[in-house]
């Protein structure tokens, strides 16, 4: 809950307690009060924004005013016990009240993200790429090509004092794509349009190193390019150029900068075999948009980027089928030197038996890795759906299988405990009846952001090869495995 939020919550509750207590208050006094609370609540509303949650506490100032103007200073006290009475029962309407005042904005909060750790601040910017090689295979209009928009999170030394970037900045429309994905109504989450980041727009890059290092992010299927601000702000603070793509139509929503909207499409990608097929499209972006990076790195249009980007050091990290995007990028595309996979199945081509070869690392919520709880879902799964406990079981030996076979000849896997698939983005921080029981969602974030950190320090930037190790015994609670 913010401060103003706060503030007027407080205000109407001491001063419903005084209209309904302080027989002897004069009503002149409550009035004035009254004019307070309104200019409270005008200042929240212009400084801070309104927002659904907040409308009890808004209706509470009205039901506040009509009991004041027809209140009474009762000279003839009536009797004590009366008196009494009607106090309390006004008390426990006013408790009642106030529980679902201050529960909306609790359980679906203005949240903030944990500042981050780098010495650098942070600057952002969004591009809109057009791959005019690739039809857009989804489109009606079969002369239309793939298009891409892409936003950057970079190191810079501005001290800014300009308001920092929201954390969604087409908030109608990716609510829109969650309310498809995840059965949330949009109206809900409108809110996460007034979440603040920590980066500024449109500021220039740090002059401390000449060239810096590029991670590329893949969100999941029905995920956005932001859904990781907690790890992708972290980075960029410790010196990377984060480059984070919409996937069209398997994003939550990819807005253009036309007002061209996408939502997503649910094509009913399920099992290996759709999903195998189905990586080839974003395996290219990912190739489309090194290929723009290269370019940039030539001419920059926004004058920020050209002579900057040190192109042989790139990483990537996803999560979901977004990491399976990073995974199938190490093996294949020799541009990509480390790369970590957050909590996703490894579709697309199988991982090669003698292992990936190349710096590795799979993070696993504690949830998506026990066969217990797989085994506990596995009736109501068959029950939604046409597949068969054979099918089902036969789909885990393959998961395990292909997470068995990465790791081979070297590699990096942990999980860490209460997690489970959604603990790696931001969205446990949406509200707190989201977390898993036992889950403390920004101390996992700082564990990921730290381990993120220091692998690609290791292996992008040439840290000592000691630091991996020691994150493994600072963390004795998480399984690691280093083969």
């Amino acid at each position: 809950m913010r401060f103003g939020e706060m503030v007027i919550i407080i205000f109407i509750i001491v001063l419903a307690l005084a209209t309904i207590w302080g027989q002897k208050t004069k009503k002149s006094w409550l009035i004035y009060s009254l004019i307070a609370l309104y200019a409270v609540t005008l200042v929240q509303i212009i400084v801070g924004d309104c927002r659904w949650q907040m409308i009890p506490c808004y209706a509470a100032s009205v039901i506040l005013t009509i009991c004041i103007i027809f209140r009474k200073n009762n000279r003839k006290q009536r009797p004590r016990n009366r008196r009494y009475f009607i106090a309390s029962l006004w008390t426990t309407m006013l408790i009642l009240y106030t529980s679902v005042m201050v529960a909306l904005p609790v359980l679906l909060p203005v949240f903030s993200f944990n500042q981050p750790q780098g010495p650098y601040s942070i600057g952002t910017t969004v591009y809109h790429f057009i791959d005019k090689e690739r039809p857009d295979e989804y489109s009606a209009n079969p002369t239309d090509n793939r298009e891409l928009m892409v936003q950057l999170w970079y190191p810079s030394d501005h001290g800014a004092t300009e308001a920092t970037e929201s954390y969604i900045r087409d908030v109608s429309a990716i609510t829109q794509g969650l309310e498809h994905a995840l059965s949330f109504p949009a109206w809900t989450l409108n809110h996460l349009g007034l979440v603040k980041t920590h980066a500024y727009n449109h500021i220039h890059l740090s002059s401390a190193e000449q060239k810096y290092p590029i991670l590329i992010f893949s969100h999941g299927m029905t995920g956005f390019r932001n859904q990781n601000t907690f790890q992708v702000e972290e980075l960029a603070s410790y010196g990377y150029i984060v480059v984070g793509i919409d996937h069209p139509y398997d994003a939550a929503a990819t807005v253009y900068p036309d007002g061209r909207e996408i939502l997503i499409q649910m094509n009913n990608l399920s099992g290996f075999e759709k999903l195998d097929a189905h990586m080839p499209l974003w395996t290219e972006d990912v190739s489309f948009i090194l290929d723009r990076l290269e370019q940039l790195n030539k001419q920059d249009e926004q004058n920020l980027f050209t002579g900057r980007l040190d192109l042989d050091r790139i990483g990537m990290f996803g999560h979901s089928y977004g990491g399976a995007t990073a995974a199938q990028m190490l093996m294949k595309d020799a541009r990509i030197k480390a790369a970590i996979n957050m909590d996703g199945t490894l579709y697309g081509d199988p991982m090669p038996v003698t292992g990936l070869t190349k710096p590795y690392l799979q993070m696993n919520g504690e949830k998506s890795i026990d066969k217990a709880v797989f085994d506990n879902k596995l009736d109501q799964a068959i029950a939604q759906s046409d597949k068969t406990k054979e099918e089902y079981e036969e789909f885990w030996e393959e998961t395990v299988r292909r997470r068995t076979n990465a790791l081979q000849g070297g590699g990096y896997t942990m999980t860490i405990p209460h997690t489970s698939h959604m603990s790696y983005t931001d969205f446990h921080l949406f509200s707190p009846l989201l977390p898993n029981p036992g889950e403390d969602p920004r101390l996992v974030h700082r564990i990921i952001n730290e381990v993120s950190v220091t692998f690609f320090d290791q292996y992008l930037k040439g840290t000592p090869n000691s630091d991996m190790d020691r994150l493994a015994e600072k963390y004795p609670d998480i399984e690691w495995v280093h083969d």
